[in-house]
């Protein structure tokens, strides 16, 4: 099962986009409502998540994605809850995609050292230890980042290629008529 954090202030977009491809890609993702069952995002728009922290259940989680978006970025690194899903996707080398100003939340843990990420401009001196990259969306392992919202559409068919494989990631860019 695939988490997707939503936590007050998230980017509607970094959060929703992702999850619309990786469910298109029948790929199965549970929004997780860090802050309450509704969710508000940055633009005031309100989500009602799938379920609570209190119903994840670890050990079937295959992946945790944390959108960025401000003050959701905070939000998200000051739950103690979040964290330890972190942690544990750590501790068993799962898919940890986090986009905008979230991989900030993985440089303050030390997870990005010696790996190549990317974030949100300004950002950069959050990433503890990583090498800094030059495209959009970056996987190093286990680990994929994004710039910001521009390239959510980028970041949710990189987490679908690695689910999925490049066949299924091609195939969503292709009925979703991507030019990119």
């Amino acid at each position: 099962m695939v988490y997707l954090m939503l936590a007050d202030g998230f980017e509607e977009i970094e959060a929703l986009t992702p999850l619309d491809i990786l469910r298109r890609a029948q790929i199965e993702v549970k929004t997780i409502g860090v802050t309450g069952k509704t969710v508000t995002g940055a633009h005031s728009i309100p989500v009602v998540a799938d379920i609570l922290l209190d119903d994840i259940v670890l050990e079937d989680m295959s992946a945790v994605i944390l959108p960025g978006g401000m003050p959701g970025t905070l939000n998200l690194e000051k739950s103690a809850n979040v964290q330890s899903f972190i942690d544990y996707a750590v501790e068993n080398n799962l898919i940890i995609g986090a986009i905008c100003a979230a991989p900030s939340i993985l440089g303050h843990k030390g997870i990005l050292q010696g790996k190549t990420a990317v974030c949100y401009d300004g950002f950069e001196t959050q990433l503890f230890g990583a090498k800094i990259g030059s495209t959009a969306v970056c996987r190093d392992g286990n680990i994929i980042t994004a710039v910001g919202a521009g390239a959510a559409l980028q970041f949710g068919l990189e987490l679908t290629k690695a689910f999925s494989g490049d066949a299924q990631s091609n195939k969503i860019k292709e009925s979703m008529k991507c030019t990119q």
